[in-house]
């Protein structure tokens, strides 16, 4: 069975770090040009089919600005 998921962005809790970027195993994670409002730099993914759901991402985020939904595919 293949596992799948879904990232989810809190964009005004982002800080534009960018650990969630080193620790998505896919590559999927890109900081983006959009601003929030204290003016920092917010992340987002691309071909987000392709999100095991691992949480990586989500455990490297020191500010919380990251949810992880994840279902096992038949």
């Amino acid at each position: 069975m293949a596992k799948t998921g879904w990232v989810i962005f809190a964009e005004e809790q982002c800080k534009g770090c960018e650990l969630c970027i080193n620790a998505c195993p896919k590559k999927l994670i890109f900081l983006t040009e959009r601003l929030n409002q204290s003016g920092y730099p917010v992340v987002g993914a691309t071909e987000t089919d392709k999100c095991t759901g691992c949480a990586m991402c989500y455990l490297m985020c020191p500010d919380l600005a990251i949810k992880v939904e994840r279902w096992t595919v038949p």
